[in-house]
């Protein structure tokens, strides 16, 4: 019913629209107008007004989303150590991208009005300076050099890290699939074994080589915990399409390609707990808790479930669209202390790859000797009854 009540507004916003067009027609009957189709001054002034509050329009534009929308951004709000070189690029190049938009927007529209046509002028030509194409070539040359340098001296930080340079660094493969991740921990070797999708068998949903000493101990979760202060290495495969590691928090992003390897490090400085007892944190959630409890109440009149709070988490989130469920493709990340990160490992640690895979043989056996033992008792009863029939026959 809105949708309706909205087009025959539309439609009578239109016809109202129409009829104004023929009433300003009747208004110039009389007056001579220009109807050669050839601008004259007065149309190249109107566009020239229309050129500066097009100017104005933009910058009041900017304003009221740098002031309503400006807040929606992480920068200063990551969680790793590299994140605030990551933020320190990104603001040097909006700030820089603000700059020059507000200077050149500023000279495009006043040009577009001071050197509006006029009757009898001509423009000069000249067909090339020297100076000026030196001038906005050179200027972003430089600006871009200073960028691009800066950009690959923080990939280079953060990218060329191996495990022999840190010792005490943790290493976990993140398995994606359509549409779920899985990582997988090397356990007290701190070595992964190695995995294929051509192992892909049963519980052992990962292709993890059963028979690599290093797998023995492997073991997976559906929950990333990862400890504070220690850097982590992250080994990342695809099991179908293309996905993309994102960790916007972290300011990590990653692409799983299908049949090959990608890496990707960082190391985490804040918990959990701590990201949740910041002020802006504080301040977000309070905020989407207000809109969940004004729409439950929506919810609750129309005889429905309530939403539940929000709690922060860190989230795992792939970035490609990787299909039809692409935007549930998430996992959550908990940074724990030290101390915990030991406790959950504790606790985890023997609920391995290869122990499940034995759990899953020893129950299909047991289930295939339950049925061979069911078939083997109904065969003797059905001999049985054979017997008694032939016996009453005799």
């Amino acid at each position: 019913m809105t949708t309706l009540l909205v087009l025959i507004v539309v439609v009578l916003l239109a016809v109202a629209l129409w009829q104004l067009t023929k009433i300003f027609d009747l208004t110039q009957v009389g007056v001579k107008v220009n109807v050669s189709q050839v601008a004259d001054d007065n149309d190249n002034k109107i566009n020239g007004y229309l050129m500066f509050g097009f100017l104005c329009f933009i910058y009041l534009t900017t304003i009221f989303c740098v002031v309503n929308y400006g807040k929606f951004p992480l920068i200063g709000g990551s969680a790793s150590a590299h994140g605030p070189q990551i933020d320190n690029l990104m603001a040097i190049t909006m700030g820089l991208i603000f700059v020059v938009q507000t200077i050149t927007q500023a000279l495009l529209h006043y040009f577009a009005f001071k050197y509006r046509g006029r009757q009898g002028q001509q423009a000069l030509y000249f067909a090339d300076s020297n100076k000026l194409e030196f001038i906005w070539s050179i200027i972003p040359a430089i600006v871009l050099a200073v960028l691009i340098l800066y950009g690959l001296y923080a990939w280079t930080n953060i990218m060329f890290v191996s495990e022999k340079d840190d010792k005490n660094a943790i290493v976990i493969e993140l398995y994606a699939q359509q549409f779920k991740w899985t990582a997988r921990y090397s356990g007290k070797d701190d070595v992964l074994g190695k995995a294929n999708v051509r192992y892909i068998e049963g519980v052992n949903s990962l292709g993890v080589d059963l028979s690599d000493p290093n797998a023995q101990d492997d073991f997976i979760a559906t929950e990333l915990h990862i400890p504070k202060g220690t850097r982590i290495i992250f080994k990342l495969r695809s099991q179908d399409v293309l996905h993309s590691m994102y960790m916007p928090h972290f300011r990590a992003q990653m692409n799983c390609v299908p049949g090959m390897v990608t890496n990707f490090s960082f190391i985490p400085t804040v918990t959990t707990a701590e990201m949740r007892d910041t002020p802006d944190m504080i301040e977000k959630v309070a905020n989407i808790n207000s809109i969940r409890a004004q729409k439950s109440i929506d919810l609750v009149a129309k005889g429905e479930v309530p939403l539940d709070p929000y709690i922060f988490d860190y989230l795992l989130l792939c970035n490609k669209i990787c299909g039809a469920s692409h935007y549930n493709m998430q996992m959550k990340i908990v940074v724990d202390t030290p101390q915990e990160f030991k406790a959950w490992l504790k606790e985890n640690a023997p609920k391995t790859i290869i122990q499940a895979v034995k759990t899953a043989a020893a129950e299909a056996k047991t289930t295939d000797e339950k049925a061979t033992s069911s078939k083997d008792s109904m065969s003797a009863k059905s001999n049985d009854t054979t017997q008694v029939a032939k016996a009453e026959m005799k």
